[in-house]
């Protein structure tokens, strides 16, 4: 059976999987983030060297922060490494490896993998929100990526939940949504440092019942469903899947369903219910999602 290497590159490491073609994870590892883009290439390059032979691989897969040009190669935008944005990673790797090199959106391709393998794969069309100091997500139609004709499709985290009355400014579920949004509300109302406070302390306030945290975390969870909401009316997808890390939280979606039927009970309009479930594969859903972008691309599935 064909054997794959796939990498999901961060801002401290770049994490890596031999996957077959079944999806399955042969063997996994990660690589400490160089200091500079021809020690980077130079990192990745000697690992696929390492690994080609013994598990005779056909090509490598890459899943990326930032505006990801899949056709072309390149990266755009930001990310919390700047060296990668600029140089064409198809060219580069697959002169350098002799293997064929596909390469899509760190979101994206968490959203394939579920797609692929995980809690979306019985759905042709999905759509998946990644909650963390931002909120990011993505598109999927007919079990492909749907980039959108400026490469934001599934930016939920750019739609408004809210407004700032006192300010006159609308609020992006970014904004006011995300766990360091949740975090930063609770910090700034009982004077915490920001610095030294987290969505996890934020959290774990809320679990012993602190009075601020309930009503800033009651918010998050209303923000999650007014989201979730808006994307099922806008898209209609048949199910919508929530990853980060705040995700894998005990009794996290059923506080999420909780907030759902509060929005779904008291508004006129609604009749349909958004399905909601929680990603499968966790952090190695970037890896197998940048597989199956691979595989999509190549034209091997």
């Amino acid at each position: 059976m064909n054997n794959y290497i796939s990498f999901d590159i961060g801002g401290s490491a770049i994490k890596w999987s031999i996957i077959n073609l079944n999806g399955e994870f042969l063997e996994d590892g990660k690589i400490s983030v160089p200091k500079t883009i021809d020690e980077f290439f130079e990192s990745i390059v000697d690992k696929v060297n390492e690994l080609k032979d013994k598990y005779q691989l056909k090509g490598v897969a890459i899943s990326a922060p930032g505006a990801v040009d899949s056709v072309v190669g390149t990266i755009g935008g930001m990310s919390a490494l700047p060296y990668i944005h600029g140089p064409n990673f198809k060219v580069i790797l697959s002169e350098k490896t002799n293997l064929p090199i596909e390469i899509e959106n760190d979101a994206n391709c968490a959203a394939l993998g579920e797609c692929w393998r995980g809690a979306a794969m019985n759905a042709n069309d999905s759509a998946f929100v990644v909650c963390g100091t931002g909120i990011g997500g993505a598109l999927i139609k007919d079990k492909k990526i749907h980039t959108g004709i400026h490469k934001h499709g599934g930016e939920f985290g750019y739609c408004f939940v809210d407004i700032d009355v006192v300010n006159q400014k609308y609020l992006s579920w970014s904004r006011a949504g995300s766990t360091f949004a949740v975090a930063k509300a609770i910090a700034d109302r009982k004077g915490i440092n920001i610095d030294e406070f987290n969505g996890v302390k934020a959290f774990e306030l809320y679990d012993n019942g602190d009075e601020i945290a309930v009503e800033e975390v009651n918010k998050f969870f209303r923000y999650m469903a007014i989201g979730i909401y808006n994307i099922q009316y806008t898209y209609d997808p048949e199910v919508i899947i929530l990853g980060g890390a705040i995700c894998e939280r005990e009794g996290f979606l059923e506080e999420v369903n909780k907030k759902l039927d509060e929005v779904m009970n008291n508004n006129d309009d609604a009749t349909i219910r958004p399905l909601v479930k929680i990603c499968e594969y966790g952090n190695n859903a970037n890896k197998l999602g940048a597989l199956y972008n691979f595989l999509q691309k190549q034209d091997l599935i």
